[in-house]
């Protein structure tokens, strides 16, 4: 006799606006959240410090792995629509210790991306400002705290207003942004004479093309690697998405392997204009005035990447606020974490409740003196060990969820353990290479994280076994699919 499964009446995950947001707006969602813009501002020239001309290797060696990645999340995007992205995600291989982790590691990596992108509005807008206006480093970085509050506002409402605004104006400021770099960019290539390439690290462990050691090729694969983070914040659209199971592993593949070819291009024309593209992407310089006619770029090149941080604020906290209110209807996170706005149907309560933490730590780490290019280095450190955790938890428990409902392949076996091994060697070097202040602060939230885990252990162990939740099909979808 065949079994009839049992249907809620309501959805764990009510409260959003469900199978609203059409595949643009999805796709939207994990482009701005990588932001390709700034990173294909900034990121290539530190990879070319680390490997030289072999910097195209470390992007090709980075795509791969993320590749890799993008197959094992898509494994449960296929078959699971959640709020809770990779976490909810990893519950269904690792069980709840695995979800807590993968949880903790999602918190720290959105919460801190949301910070970064603070600290990159008020480090390139308020020296960006500063030089338009002619003031000093004190004008600027009072410029840049009163765009950190006029950013975390915006970005606050917007969220509030809802996904599918968002995604518009998200696609559309990405768009334009990643075209006026890439007008600089070819700008600066066709009117800058050719230098020489820095010398890669370990230039003399090995050879190839152009002359890059191995050693330098490696280096360069971690800020490559950050320069993908954020690709999979689709998967917290499951709820919202119209079509899911296609949209949410389109989204995912087409951000990773778009983002890919930007990063190559963007690369390919630094390594063309060595002596000028290093210095074009300095906020605190522009391009140097002998490029003569292209006193523009340095403009051009701090508004595309400032507006690129902030489109990338308003797709991060989207994705930070859905974890926190599927934590919340969990009961694993306070419960007012799950309440949604009556009207826009988005959790009202979580982006409040948020946005004032990493908009607090820029400012107050600006207003202590702190120089901005510090303040946004160690948020990008940070931000990155979570994502790469959470990547690294999610391809762990892609095999096993295949195999527990009995549909394992050997792709995912190899997808899985590839970029499971590339993410723990990644994860090894940034921490024998870390700074005392990094490792403290990894110390840190590694003790919070164990402690959580321990109090709900003793006070909500069921809301611990119970994670994972994701929307479901309920009475009301089944009556309303009938004849009318």
């Amino acid at each position: 006799m065949t079994r009839i499964p049992v249907l809620r009446s309501r959805s764990p995950v009510a409260g959003l606006r469900r199978r609203s947001l059409r595949p643009p707006g999805v796709f939207a969602q994990s482009v701005a959240t990588t932001a390709p813009a700034g990173a294909m501002a900034s990121t290539p020239l530190l990879v070319i410090a680390a490997a030289g001309n072999g910097a195209l290797w470390s992007f090709a060696i980075a795509a791969v792995v993320v590749g890799l990645v993008a197959a094992c999340i898509t494994v449960f995007a296929r078959r699971m629509a959640a709020a809770g992205g990779l976490y909810s995600f990893t519950a269904q291989g690792l069980g709840p210790g695995g979800a807590y982790a993968c949880a903790v590691a999602m918190v720290v990596g959105y919460g801190m991306l949301v910070a970064v992108t603070f600290a990159g509005v008020s480090w390139y807008g308020g020296a960006l400002v500063a030089r338009l206006a002619g003031g000093g480093d004190a004008f600027a970085a009072g410029v840049g705290v009163a765009l950190v509050v006029v950013l975390a506002i915006t970005v606050a409402v917007g969220a509030v207003r809802g996904v599918r605004l968002a995604g518009r104006v998200m696609l559309v400021i990405e768009a334009v942004s990643i075209g006026l770099i890439l007008v600089v960019l070819v700008a600066l290539a066709l009117t800058t004479a050719p230098g020489t390439p820095p010398a890669p690290v370990g230039a003399g462990s090995g050879s190839g093309l152009g002359g890059p050691g191995l050693g330098g090729i490696a280096v360069g694969v971690l800020p490559a690697l950050a320069a993908f983070i954020g690709f999979d914040s689709a998967a917290s659209l499951g709820v919202e998405a119209r079509r899911p199971f296609a949209s949410i592993p389109r989204a995912i593949t087409t951000t990773a392997a778009v983002a890919a070819v930007l990063y190559l291009v963007a690369t390919l024309v630094q390594l063309a204009t060595p002596g000028g593209a290093g210095r074009a992407t300095s906020p605190t310089s522009g391009v140097p005035a002998t490029v003569g006619d292209l006193s523009w770029a340095s403009v051009g090149m701090d508004v595309g990447i400032v507006a690129s941080f902030g489109a990338c604020a308003l797709a991060a906290l989207n994705t930070l606020v859905r974890v926190l209110f599927s934590l919340a209807r969990e009961g694993v996170a306070p419960a007012a974490l799950g309440r949604t706005h009556r009207r826009h149907l988005t959790p009202a309560v979580a982006v409040w409740v948020t946005v004032p933490v990493p908009a607090a730590v820029v400012v107050v780490g600006t207003a202590a003196g702190v120089a901005p290019a510090t303040v946004f280095g160690g948020l990008v450190a940070v931000a990155t060990l979570g994502f790469l955790a959470a990547y690294l938890l999610v391809c762990l428990a892609a095999p096993r969820f295949l195999a527990r409902i009995g549909e394992l392949t050997g792709g995912v076996v190899v997808a899985s353990v590839l970029a499971s091994a590339a993410l723990v060697a990644t994860v090894v070097v940034v921490v024998l290479h870390a700074s005392a202040g990094l490792l403290i602060t990894l110390a840190g939230l590694l003790v919070l994280g164990a402690g959580g885990w321990v109090v709900l252990r003793r006070r909500r162990g069921a809301a611990l076994r119970g994670m994972g939740v994701y929307d479901e099909t309920t009475t009301a979808d089944v009556l309303a699919a009938g004849p009318r």
